[in-house]
């Protein structure tokens, strides 16, 4: 009986084991059947890559070809062009149209020298069917699909995107289409009637002088109050933007460090502009009209809104501009600052009216700056220890009209060889 209890016992546990065995071969079948139905998913996949590869390679070299003949087209083969004019773009058709306008009522009687292109970041329909509306440019579209990490937490990765943007453009317009030079724009710029004449006349600077590192056609203290006379130019140690032209040689050292963010205050550093200077005029050559964009209307109404655009066609071509030189501008500008009268202490507002020709005020550090500035109304702003729109640490801009005020560093005349007395 014992014997038999026993054998009972292992015939169940054998059969027990031989279902958990069936089990287990049912789900083994399962899951081969699961992996196997994967592997075509893959394969599929796989297959789906290769071709949408394909239309892709296809679609770039359509695009290329599409590139290569609009330029053609746009471009004289007997005239060598001084430069390239890029407006960038992302989002606003509206704002575009009106650059673009602005733009092609200037440079359609000199399209050959200047030709005009759009770069768009991204994909807005919008943007893409008006650039494309226009047979008198280039449509170039960037689109960058890798995900954006900013380096501080709560920055917009609008400032991120933009800077990936001007790399590609400009790697494109020099190293590609193979320009010598590229004018830069935004889509809320209009520009004067001179703007062209200018560019091309400053581009023999850029080319001579090596301390040259841009030419802007912006004046960050243009507003109206503060300007007077459309043919003076001025070097400074602070980079404007705004409407500037560069050239291959300086974007060959410049593209491979290009920064992820904040590509303007990035060339306003020390370490990058290398003590090199900027061309900027007196009179704008670009208006912003941008109250809404990524600086989110920043200082708009108080800086960009009153700005003076230039209105008088200015004989560029006539003018000797070799006073800009770096040899020559020191002494040109030292001459200008020694003539104005120094006043010191307080209501210098005040005491400045009351002075029929230039003037100098002394300040003595960045607040002391900002408070004088602050009574006048310009720009207070630094950035790496230089004022905007400062040429050794001095700044001037008019005032009354006709009057210069230059605010001066406490070594500016030491810099310029002018005694303080």
């Amino acid at each position: 009986m014992r014997l038999f209890a026993t054998q009972s016992q292992y015939a169940d546990r054998l059969a027990d084991a031989i279902e958990s065995e069936d089990q287990c071969t049912s789900q083994l079948r399962t899951l081969i059947d699961q992996i196997s139905l994967q592997q075509g998913q893959i394969v599929s996949l796989e297959e789906e890559k290769q071709r949408l590869e394909q239309e892709c390679g296809q679609l770039k070299v359509l695009v290329q070809e599409l590139e290569r003949k609009g330029l053609g087209r746009l471009i004289d083969k007997e005239q060598v062009p001084v430069a390239a004019v890029v407006i960038m773009a992302c989002n606003r058709a509206d704002y575009l149209e009106r650059t673009v306008k602005s733009v092609l009522k200037y440079q359609s009687s000199v399209a050959s020298k200047f030709p005009l292109f759009v770069s768009q970041d991204g994909s807005h329909p919008a943007v893409k069917e008006k650039a494309l509306s226009y047979d008198q440019l280039t449509y170039m579209q960037h689109l960058d699909y890798e995900p954006v990490h900013t380096e501080r937490p709560g920055e917009l990765i609008a400032y991120y995107k933009i800077a990936r943007h001007y790399k590609w453009a400009l790697d494109g317009l020099f190293y590609k289409h193979n320009f010598s030079r590229v004018i830069i724009l935004e889509d809320d710029m209009e520009i004067a009637p001179d703007f062209f004449d200018y560019f091309e006349s400053t581009a023999a600077l850029l080319d001579k002088d090596k301390s040259i590192m841009a030419v802007s056609s912006w004046n960050d203290n243009g507003q109206k109050q503060f300007v007077h006379d459309p043919k003076v130019l001025y070097r400074s140690d602070f980079f404007p933007g705004l409407g500037w032209m560069l050239a291959r040689s300086t974007w060959d050292e410049l593209s491979p460090k290009w920064p992820k963010a904040y590509w303007d205050d990035w060339l306003r550093l020390k370490e990058n502009h290398k003590d090199r200077q900027f061309i900027r005029p007196e009179v704008c050559r670009t208006y912003n009209f941008g109250e809404h964009g990524s600086s989110l209307g920043q200082f708009f109404k108080q800086y960009l809104e009153p700005i003076k655009l230039n209105d008088v066609l200015v004989d560029w071509k006539s003018m000797d501009l070799n006073y800009l030189m770096e040899d020559k501008y020191i002494k040109h500008f030292a001459d200008i600052v020694k003539k104005a009268k120094p006043i010191r202490g307080t209501d210098l507002v005040l005491k400045a009216r009351n002075i029929g020709g230039d003037v100098r005020i002394q300040y003595n550090d960045q607040p002391d700056f900002e408070r004088i500035a602050r009574q006048f109304g310009i720009f207070e702003e630094w950035k790496d220890g230089v004022p905007r729109t400062a040429y050794k640490g001095i700044v001037v801009f008019r005032y009354q009209i006709t009057q210069r005020i230059f605010l001066v560093g406490p070594g500016s005349l030491v810099q310029l060889g002018v005694s303080d007395s």
